[in-house]
């Protein structure tokens, strides 16, 4: 027993000699990472304010200050070992440069809003590119564009465009927190995407920091880099600066409303309505659907089927149209509500439309919840038996919610190769399904999630298939990662497809040309073609 004694005690104290010893030679490479980014840092933009380490007082805040799904800050959620807040492109440039001689992964963040925490989460050592510094807005109405750094958010976007137009807008999504740089590199959709199209339609040149630390615009990236950013995801190609986007014409007035209806008030009947009209209406009228589970005052659970509609045009036109072409809704004049398209922003965010719009400028949401989300697109409509069945299924799991996002007009107008975004002909809307929870702690994460998938599953007879597609910008971990090691391309290519389709193996070849070290990494980027992945590349 005292030989097995001194055994134990020896291979504590090398065990412990062991830890100590890789904790110090971590500590030893990030003070070389960061001497490595003040030496390459610029006389006139100095990087080191822009440095957090663990060590700063200020370190903890800035991390969290952007996490917008709480399953990602916990106490237990990696942390980077650095976080650089840049204030100046040539910050951005000492990061690639520094991140690539280190062999250490970046993530970039934008506005946060990364559904699974890819931007900010991983369990390699990483450190945090975060843009959040970088957001000016430079509207040009008379050329109807503008310069968007992608470190502002769509409410910055809107609020900076109608202080100089009130005819004009830009198509992107209804949460005024989400970054522009994850939003548009995505594709980015939102509730005037059947009249432009969705975000990256609408997008006209960029700057970018490239795998080589240069500064590149449309012309110097070439247009196989340029397509490739615009919907399918920048973070696997270079970091992006900035986008020009294309401003698009708005009426001075705009109608919004919002409709509910439960079972018992033929919910399914105007829903089975919705599902043939809805991608069919005139493009400048886009209605969502959305599905919950809601207690009626006798106790009794019910399914609420809500509409949520902007009508690019007055009250009058919309109830003439929807007459003619949704009478089940019964939308009446008193469900209308006539605003300005700025203001419309605030209807759809839940904000009351006699605030200032000022509240835009605001980079913080409302609430912060614990969520998950998935996405599928339908092609063809539910039969009537399959949406009874679908209400059943939904009260029986009380907690995920469903979106209905219609196509058609200008999405069916645009063919699927002529951006990575492919999901355009033939799907009649998308789908997100949502779980949002206030319970901390991984039992109510895993059973929360786990609703979300037997939902999802359910939906399986009714949605896409050969792939069953999704969209990218709903991040979901349960599509698979990749390892970015030998097997990176077949492991990507599972989830790239669904995302991609027909354009994944352009992105592939564009991704190996322009960043053949895979330095520009995540769990689910795009990968390189197997002949360019070598044994060491492990980021």
């Amino acid at each position: 027993m005292g030989k097995l004694k001194a055994v134990v005690v020896v291979t504590m104290i090398s065990t412990a000699l062991s830890i100590l010893w890789r904790a110090t030679l971590h500590l030893e490479d990030n003070e070389s990472f960061v001497r490595c980014l003040l030496d390459h840092s610029h006389p006139s933009h100095p990087i080191s304010s822009a440095i957090y380490t663990p060590k700063s007082s200020s370190f903890s805040s800035v991390l969290e200050s952007y996490i917008r799904n709480l399953r990602f800050n916990e106490s237990s959620t990696p942390k980077p070992f650095l976080i650089l807040t840049a204030l100046h492109e040539s910050h951005i440039q000492a990061a690639v440069t520094c991140g690539k001689s280190h062999g250490v992964q970046m993530k970039i963040r934008s506005g946060g809003h990364d559904y699974e925490g890819l931007s900010y989460v991983s369990t390699l050592p990483f450190f945090l590119l975060d843009m959040f510094n970088l957001r000016c807005i430079d509207v040009d109405i008379e050329t109807e564009t503008a310069w968007v750094q992608t470190g502002a958010t769509l409410g910055e976007v809107f609020y900076r465009i109608a202080e100089k137009s009130k005819t004009h807008g830009f198509p992107a999504g209804v949460c005024p927190t989400v970054g522009v740089g994850g939003h548009i590199s995505g594709a980015g959709y939102g509730n005037m995407m059947r009249k432009y199209g969705v975000s990256a339609d609408n997008v006209l040149d960029a700057l970018i920091i490239d795998a080589n630390g240069r500064l590149l615009d449309r012309q110097s990236m070439g247009e196989d880099l340029f397509w490739a950013i615009r919907g399918g995801g920048g973070a696997s190609f270079a970091v992006v600066l900035a986008y020009k986007i294309k401003l698009v014409r708005v009426p001075e007035t705009v109608t919004v409303f919002q409709v509910d209806r439960t079972l018992e008030e033929d919910a399914t009947d105007i829903v089975d309505q919705w599902q043939h009209v809805a991608y069919n209406l005139p493009q400048e009228l886009f209605i969502r659907l959305m599905l919950d589970v809601v207690v009626k005052s006798s106790g009794e659970k019910t399914l609420r089927a809500s509409f949520v509609s902007l009508f690019l045009g007055d009250s009058e036109s919309l109830l003439s149209i929807m007459k003619e072409r949704f009478p089940k809704l019964g939308l009446s004049k008193s469900d209308c509500i006539e605003t300005s398209w700025v203001k419309s922003v605030l209807f759809w965010s839940n904000i009351p439309l006699e605030t200032d719009i000022q509240v835009l400028l605001d980079r913080t949401p409302q609430t912060l919840d614990y969520l998950k989300r998935k996405s599928d697109y339908v092609r063809e409509p539910i039969p009537k038996a399959g949406l009874e069945s679908l209400w059943k299924k939904m009260m029986e799991l009380e907690k995920p919610r469903m979106y209905f996002n219609p196509y058609g007009g200008k999405m069916a107008e645009i063919a699927a190769e002529e951006i990575p975004f492919p999901h355009r002909a033939g799907n009649l809307w998308k789908i997100q399904y949502l779980a949002n929870w206030n319970e901390a702690g991984i039992e109510a994460a895993n059973r929360y999630i786990d609703l979300t998938r037997r939902l999802h599953e359910f939906m399986t007879p009714f949605v896409s298939k050969n792939p069953r597609q999704a969209f990218l910008n709903y991040r979901d971990a349960d599509l698979g990662s990749s390892s970015h090691g030998k097997a990176s391309y077949s492991e990507a290519r599972l989830n790239g497809m669904k995302w991609f389709m027909g354009n994944f193996d352009r992105l592939v070849q564009i991704k190996t040309e322009v960043d053949p070290t895979n330095f520009f990494s995540y769990e689910q980027s795009i990968p390189l073609l197997p002949h360019q992945v070598h044994l060491d590349d492990d980021m």
